[in-house]
């Protein structure tokens, strides 16, 4: 019995002490191999013993820097990095304890976000293949591209770290990696000559309020429209549905690491509510910008694909308005036009290099300054009615349009009875497109790609399809 009792007293002495003597800690996305945004000044932080101090010194500087550990075992300390290279080390040490971390990279860092589009991996999924996924693989070997994939995690408190490890780019690594993250990171390091760093964190059939932090949800969304989120509508009720789970689990334990930008594919699981997407997915935005302290963090997003499976209604073409009309609702956004590379069985498009590389357009023109290439789409941009058609022009079409010899099928237009027929469109020399319908004798509206499922056939002369829009506000 005594035995028995000196047994517990001595388990209980040795958890409070294990409690007291913290030992020093990094988070996941601290670690060997990663990859630090370029001159700027960064976080490094963790966790050690309580009042201790954490003495931080890098390889690419002989001036270390040294944080107090607060009351609660936690530290963070600020570094300057120079201008893109490496591999560096960072040497830390509190008390007799001390990391090395290896193999570190200082070049861009962005952030890969949203559901299953993004979620996708070079691989594919079973039965679901991405173009080219071979060749990507195989030509894939560069320690200049490195990827940190955050592990799935619903949770109802913000949490502090994530599961994850940086992994170099190699056959045996990217197969694993997200296709369009991949893709996107490898544009720029072509282009910029410097190591990329992608982080990763996204979950398939996700909506967007579960990125969103509670606080300003709460405090922007109404009742009535929160009402309408997937988690609340769902009978079958997954956590991850559920307003803030997924920024509390994936996106809170990365808010300390300095990125340049963001990149999100998402919007399939808000389809039903595109009117709350609206202002939900702004939202989104800016919530993230705040956390980040940028008002111009970067943040380009895909629109989504076509899909055939969705009859009956034209709630995708609704969506992708709302993802349209958040260009003009916020600065430094830009938005890859997927309109010509949906599938009819599929909504995981093969085509993941297109997204990739139309994301990589916006960020190579807006955020590295690079001349001369097209990054958008044509947009519509004003109509005009000249007789028995309507005249239509666009931005982002300096050289003009081109269908590259496939049909403009994809125009309607409508008198004032509101009904649609199909139009016989004309790209004219200056850039516009003429929509007319022998039903159609004084026009009002014209609309192009305005279904759930199409192939776009209108570009610009870079290459890159126009956007379904509307010149009405027309209920259907």
């Amino acid at each position: 019995m005594i035995k028995s009792i000196f047994l517990s007293i001595s388990a209980l002495l040795f958890f409070q002490i294990s409690l007291a003597q913290t030992q020093l800690k990094l988070p996941a996305l601290v670690s060997d191999n990663m990859v630090l945004q370029q001159s700027t000044e960064i976080s490094i932080w963790g966790w050690a013993e309580v009042n201790n101090t954490v003495k931080i010194l890098p390889s690419w500087t002989q001036a270390s820097v040294s944080v107090k550990v607060n009351n609660s075992g936690k530290w963070k300390a600020s570094l300057n990095t120079p201008v893109a290279g490496g591999p560096y080390t960072i040497a830390l040490s509190s008390g007799n304890e001390s990391i090395v971390l290896k193999n570190v990279m200082i070049g861009e860092v962005w952030l890969a976000s949203g559901q299953s589009n993004m979620e996708m991996p070079i691989k594919g999924y079973r039965s679901e293949p991405i173009n080219g996924n071979n060749e990507l693989i195989l030509n894939s070997k560069n320690s200049n591209i490195r990827m940190f994939t955050v592990a799935r995690n619903s949770s109802k408190d913000p949490q502090e770290d994530c599961d994850g490890s940086w992994k170099i780019s190699s056959p045996e690594n990217t197969l694993d990696f997200s296709a369009v993250g991949y893709v996107f990171a490898q544009k720029l390091n072509r282009a910029l000559n410097v190591p990329i760093g992608i982080i990763h964190s996204s979950w398939g059939g996700t909506p967007v309020e579960a990125w969103t932090q509670k606080s300003a949800l709460n405090s922007s969304v109404s009742e009535q429209e929160q009402s309408t989120f997937n988690y609340n509508r769902s009978s079958t009720k997954r956590e991850q549905d559920a307003p803030s789970q997924l920024f509390n689990g994936m996106i809170h334990p990365v808010l300390d690491y300095s990125i340049k930008g963001v990149i999100w594919y998402q919007g399939e699981s808000n389809r039903n509510h595109p009117e709350v997407y609206q202002k939900t997915f702004p939202l989104m935005i800016s919530n993230w910008r705040a956390l980040w302290k940028n008002d111009s963090l970067p943040f380009y997003y895909v629109q989504i694909a076509p899909y055939g499976r969705y009859s009956g209604e034209v709630n995708s073409a609704l969506l992708r308005e709302s993802q349209l009309k958040t260009l003009d609702l916020l600065p430094h956004v830009g938005m890859a036009v997927t309109l010509d590379i949906g599938e009819y069985q599929s909504i995981h498009p093969a085509e993941k290099t297109k997204v990739g590389e139309r994301l990589s357009y916006w960020a190579l023109a807006k955020d590295y300054n690079i001349q001369g290439i097209g990054y958008s789409g044509p947009i519509y941009k004003s109509h005009k009615i000249d007789g028995e058609k309507i005249l239509v022009s666009f931005d982002h079409a300096p050289m003009g349009l081109s269908s590259y010899e496939q049909p403009l099928d994809q125009f309607e237009i409508a008198g004032p009875d509101r009904v649609f027929y199909p139009g016989k469109a004309t790209i004219l020399k200056g850039g516009q497109v003429a929509v007319s319908a022998p039903q159609v004798k004084e026009p009002k509206a014209v609309r192009y790609g305005w279904s759930n499922y199409l192939k776009g056939t209108l570009y610009n002369t870079f290459g890159l399809p126009a956007s379904s829009f509307r010149t009405d506000n027309w209920e259907d």
